[in-house]
């Protein structure tokens, strides 16, 4: 039988797949759009310890969730599957790469040179075009709906008394009904005029905290709820449940993209991944934006169809200096609440310059609070097994003696409150995300037909102890105690930034693909995903992701 065929085809739907679709398919051009992961409308996601422990991606143990999670020899990752891409699971944040982080010739540790074949200027109106859409704004802390959040306020102070430059970055979150209103908690959002593709209401943020594992009011302004809808406005075509497995290159031009179905019917059954059917289609352009692990490894196991590509591939890997670690309660009399459940995930920034600025040394990053859903801190609580053993065993004797004496006091309200605890563990507790220009040395490979990544901390220690000591210097402030994530004690990261993989290049040598992101010797094949950044953005990269990919539409529908 003859295949479909499509003027574009795109594999995947994040950052990079959302814009192409939408550019293409505004263009008049016939599009169609592969996500493997399923569609996530307002209150689609995960809640309760049952449905919790189906949402993870691995199709061949009958899980089709949300969460895939990976694990490497020097780090851990987790990155998203569904409709949206990363904008399901990210915290907002829409920070453009700094001007000088543009960098060029920067010599890494283990030979060769970092370099950028763009820079900030070329960015500029297509970081414009994606903030346009995204609809990005400040977090409104001093506005009196959302005033309330002690962690946004802490990280300010300790900003200023540190003498590090603070900010509160854009974040792509409905904080108002519409643009120009008055922030307020859960109101209904006005559409724009092209939609929703999920056809439900979505309500302005309540501060729940549950951005990253999926925002069921909507208030995220994510890629399903504004790329997306605007593609399938213009007609594109989404396929979600589709997996590509196959690319090769068609004689006379375009290619050829093999995909199976991950049907509803098959979740919570083990599958054979071999036998799947494999439907295939042809399309005059293929735009891969499966995510740095999803397109290298389609490019790495399509090497036969896709003959010639560069010695690149695989190279230049990143996990976007990703840090994670905690601030604990102090002791002393400066203890103060931080309430990280309060707010969307991230709400500000502190950067710290590197030798790439005016002022500066070594590698820079950004550090910004972290929260997590406010139903964990019942979690944070239960963790400090002393204190929960000491009041559970008051509580149980205060009741028992009350029988056994005939007590006339009934109530137990002082009792039940004693045994709940103040919550001082979970209300002076803060995640601290660093993110920033580790060293991009990381190699992909295949090992026994699955993704091997050789990269280690080692190189980039300068950079992990300049972000760990900031760390540090902020809990000092704070009154509080710094706690490293338990994986530094290998020496491990845990990334949601994975980057590299086909970076763009000058020329194939040092690039897979062209500054615009056409793979070298393949026209027509583009990468428009975290894996072709050469190297760390530094900043949170999505937006960086989103107008590469616009760059290349613009030059390609010019």
């Amino acid at each position: 039988m003859t295949p479909e065929h499509t003027d574009v085809l795109v594999v995947g739907s994040g950052f990079g797949g959302s814009v192409s679709a939408y550019r293409f398919a505004e263009a008049g051009k016939r599009v169609v759009v592969l996500e493997r992961g399923k569609a996530y409308p307002p209150g689609g996601f995960a809640r309760t310890p049952a449905d919790m422990s189906k949402a993870f991606w691995d199709p061949g143990s009958g899980l089709h969730g949300l969460f895939d999670v990976w694990s490497f020899r020097g780090f851990d990752s987790l990155v998203s599957s569904g409709l949206g891409g990363g904008s399901l699971i990210y915290a907002n944040v829409l920070l453009r790469k700094d001007e000088r982080w543009f960098v060029d010739e920067d010599p890494l540790p283990g030979g060769g040179y970092e370099n950028w074949p763009v820079t900030r200027a070329d960015l500029d109106p297509h970081y414009d075009a994606v903030e346009k859409m995204l609809s990005p704004s400040p977090y409104p802390f001093d506005s009196p709906a959302y005033a309330a959040t002690p962690k946004t306020k802490a990280m300010r102070e300790a900003a200023k008394n540190l003498g590090l430059d603070w900010r509160l970055p854009p974040l792509a979150v409905s904080f108002a009904p519409r643009q120009g209103a008055e922030p307020a908690l859960g109101l209904p959002i006005v559409e724009p005029e092209y939609g929703n593709l999920h056809g439900m209401p979505r309500r302005t943020c309540r501060l729940c905290g549950e951005c990253d594992i999926g925002c069921n009011d909507g208030a995220k302004n994510t890629l399903d709820h504004t790329y997306l809808s605007a593609a399938v406005a213009c007609g594109a075509d989404i396929r979600t449940r589709s997996e590509v497995v196959l690319v090769r290159a068609r004689r006379g031009g375009g290619y050829e993209v093999g995909y199976v179905e991950h049907k509803h019917g098959a979740e919570g059954t083990k599958t054979d991944q071999g036998k799947l059917a494999v439907h295939r289609i042809t399309c005059d352009r293929l735009v891969l934006a499966a995510g740095t692990y999803g397109t290298t490894y389609l490019l790495l196991r399509n090497l036969e169809g896709l003959p010639g590509l560069s010695a690149a591939l695989g190279t230049r890997f990143s996990g976007n200096g990703d840090l994670l670690t905690f601030l604990l309660p102090g002791n002393g009399s400066r203890a103060r609440p931080l309430e990280a459940s309060r707010g969307p995930v991230i709400t500000s920034a502190i950067r710290v310059p590197d030798g790439a600025d005016e002022a500066g040394e070594g590698r820079g990053f950004y550090v910004e609070d972290g929260g997590y859903p406010g139903f964990t801190d019942w979690l944070v609580e239960s963790a400090d097994i002393t204190r929960t053993l000491f009041r559970t065993a008051e509580f149980v004797t205060r009741w028992a003696l009350a029988l056994l004496r005939g007590w006339p006091d009934n109530r137990l309200g002082g009792e039940l409150s004693r045994l709940l605890g103040n919550g001082t563990l979970s209300a002076g507790s803060l995640p601290l995300l660093g993110m920033g220009r580790d060293v991009p040395d990381g190699v992909m490979r295949l090992r026994d037909d699955l993704l091997d990544i050789a990269w280690t901390t080692e190189t980039s220690t300068d950079y992990f102890a300049r972000v760990r000591d900031t760390m540090r210097d902020i809990a000092g402030e704070l009154g509080a105690r710094y706690l490293d994530n338990p994986v530094w004690f290998f020496r491990r990261i845990i990334t949601v930034h994975p980057l590299g993989g086909a970076p763009v290049g000058r020329h194939p040598e040092e690039g897979v693909c062209d500054a615009y992101g056409e793979v070298f010797g393949h026209p027509g094949l583009h990468v428009a995903d975290g894996a072709a950044m050469p190297g760390p953005v530094g900043a949170n990269p999505s937006l960086t992701i989103a107008a590469m990919a616009d760059r290349m539409c613009t030059r390609l529908l010019g």
